[in-house]
């Protein structure tokens, strides 16, 4: 039994799909299913239960996931042990971040982290702030960085930059009426707006609330994943959007979209990491390269 075989196990069990669990783990299909296959065929075990296309925990496999996880999380704190004592920084990094961070805001951020510290190996995922806490949360990464609220009172929140938001349309589009100065009529627009979770889609929501009215109250003519595909909509003529300066800043500049006048509160982007498991050396390492103030419910 080898701890890769263990974290291959963990990340199946959690997901009930292999494909899913290999690609959070950057590894093939087929050396996923091998190293359980393998991990069965040496204890003579049972582990899942194969149904459809998708696999469920069998009795034993429900039996062994805590046991697992717990040898884990006892190995990431050996080795913690280890960098404290030797101050070399080096390991891996599993970051989650939320789309516009992981996009618009990270990537020149991990190169130069790369530079400054070569021996740590970096991963991202991607998706919106739930998704990114859950990540977190269930020990799918290390930490979380997201621009949303975090509902969780076991993540300590730090935050690492600031966001300015827009409400922006199409450079063609008519005129906004307002029902107030600097107050635009938002029930008069069609909204194309981000899933559930996300955190732009929350800044609506509470734009929404301060207006007294609610997000069904509002046109919602079409709903997306990405912040890409928002941008091509509304450029596109379709509608309306509430969105980080990151992501339209040069299509603003460029004319193809007009930001419309309307104040809106900054929003932090913040790292996220679980209160109970302590932070290795690249962890910390990372948090000072990203330059993390202390907020929300406290520090790494």
């Amino acid at each position: 039994m080898t701890l890769d075989q263990l974290r291959i196990f963990v990340a199946v069990a959690e997901r009930g799909h292999m494909t899913k669990a290999a690609e959070l783990l950057g590894i093939s299909q087929s050396a996923a299913s091998a190293a359980i296959r393998a991990l069965e065929e040496q204890h003579g075990v049972h582990l899942f239960n194969r149904v459809g296309r998708n696999i469920e925990l069998a009795q034993t496999g429900h039996r062994f996931l805590p046991e697992a996880k717990a040898v884990l999380e006892r190995a990431a704190a050996a080795r913690n042990v280890l960098e404290h004592v030797s101050q070399t920084v080096t390991g891996s990094l599993s970051i989650a971040a939320s789309q516009t961070i992981a996009s618009y805001w990270l990537p020149r951020r991990l190169a130069s982290f790369h530079e400054a510290y070569p021996a740590v190996r970096l991963s991202v995922t991607i998706g919106n702030t739930r998704q990114v806490e859950a990540n977190v949360l269930d020990g799918a990464a290390d930490l979380g960085l997201v621009e949303g609220r975090t509902e969780s009172d076991i993540l300590r929140r730090t935050k690492v930059d600031v966001d300015r938001l827009m409400l922006v349309v199409a450079s063609s589009h008519p005129e906004i009426a307002e029902v107030s100065q600097g107050r635009p009529d938002i029930k008069g627009l069609r909204w194309i707006i981000r899933e559930g979770g996300s955190g732009t889609r929350e800044v609506l929501e509470d734009l929404a609330r301060r207006e007294g009215i609610s997000l069904a109250d509002l046109q919602i003519f079409l709903v997306l994943p990405s912040n890409e595909a928002i941008r091509q909509a509304v450029e596109a003529g379709a509608g309306a959007t509430i969105i980080s300066e990151l992501v339209v800043a040069r299509a603003v500049a460029e004319g193809s979209l007009r930001s419309v006048p309307l104040e809106l509160p900054k929003r932090d982007f913040a790292m996220i990491t679980h209160r109970d498991r302590q932070a290795s050396l690249a962890q910390m390492a990372l948090k000072v390269h990203l330059g993390a103030e202390t907020a929300g419910n406290g520090s790494m």
